[in-house]
């Protein structure tokens, strides 16, 4: 007898008049500005100015959006393009489908676009946002509870989620909730970029390899779970290889940063970086102001010193006179 389960909303959207609210679509919006939000406080904290995350942000969200939908409509074309399918549901993102690797890689060539018109280095603004990032994961997953999608095998443990569905060849029961493992999994990932950029001072980009890695981690084991139809290559998921391969390369990119950039960047904004060494050699107000007060002073006592001199000239010249 199943005795709890997570219920699955009866409907993804909310309609406010004529208008559709997509709780998919509030998801990714949540997680980007909790990505921002973070990425901004850290941004600062190395010394960089405020607004800037959210300035280059402009840049890498709508290319992370592209990509990311680029990656899942390619990687699973036969849900657009074979037979009986229509290929314009490819653009009805709010119907869910971003594949993450694709939305990392797009998202960090607009990054790079923004940084450029900046002028900030790239891995350092990769190093603020990796765990705003990892949040805002966690948060985007719940975009796929909301469509009753990215669920495991058939389960009957007390936090199976449950579908209800029937449409695009679900079958209604209770499942593993793979989204909510890969939601905790994305949070204990930001965690760990905290503490070990707080604790080895991760620089030039490591933090976010790090981010990587770890998420590869915990996405091999989580898309092993899921029951969704997907292209395998030698028995496994074509994202688990994915997972693999970028998980290698984040590893490798730790090792030889570490050997050939030791240490972190110093500045990571040169502009900022400027304009408080000019703050600094500039004179404060104070300063001004008792300058001008011991300029005053001065020539009071210039002129002390002519109205002495001058009235020891007159007595002598009485002197003069009466001897």
């Amino acid at each position: 007898m199943e005795l709890a389960y997570i219920p699955s909303p009866s409907s993804g959207v909310l309609y406010l008049g004529p208008v559709p609210l997509r709780g998919y679509a509030f998801c990714i919006i949540i997680g980007v500005f909790v990505a921002v939000w973070l990425g901004n406080k850290r941004w600062v904290a190395r010394g960089g100015r405020a607004g800037t995350v959210a300035d280059i942000a402009v840049w890498a969200v709508p290319f992370g959006l592209l990509g990311g939908r680029l990656y899942h409509v390619i990687t699973d074309y036969q849900l657009y393009f074979s037979e009986g399918r229509d290929w314009v549901d490819a653009f009805k993102i709010w119907e869910g489908g971003l594949g993450i690797w694709g939305a990392i890689a797009f998202g960090a060539l607009g990054a790079w676009i923004g940084c450029r018109r900046r002028g900030v280095p790239l891995p350092a603004y990769a190093d603020a946002v990796a765990p705003g990032i990892a949040f805002a994961q966690a948060i985007g997953r719940w975009g796929n509870w909301f469509n009753q999608e990215l669920y495991g095998r058939s389960t009957d443990v007390p936090w199976a989620v449950e579908i209800t569905s029937s449409g695009d060849g679900r079958v209604p029961g209770t499942y593993h909730p793979t989204f909510l493992y890969e939601s905790l999994w994305c949070i204990g990932v930001a965690l760990l970029v905290i503490w070990a950029d707080r604790r080895f001072k991760l620089g030039h980009g490591r933090a976010f390899a790090l981010y990587v890695a770890a998420y590869c981690a915990g996405r091999f084991w989580i898309e092993y779970m899921r029951v969704d139809e997907a292209h395998h290559i030698l028995g496994l998921r074509l994202n688990n290889w994915t997972s693999i391969l970028v998980f290698l390369l984040a590893v490798l990119y730790i090792v030889v940063s570490a050997r050939k950039r030791p240490g972190r960047e110093e500045v990571v904004e040169p502009a900022a970086a400027e304009a408080e060494a000019g703050e600094k050699d500039a004179p404060s107000v104070e300063e001004d102001a008792s300058g001008a007060e011991g300029d005053s002073d001065s020539s009071g006592s210039s002129d002390s010193d002519d109205s002495s001199d001058s009235e020891g000239a007159k007595d002598g010249a009485g002197s003069a006179k009466k001897s």
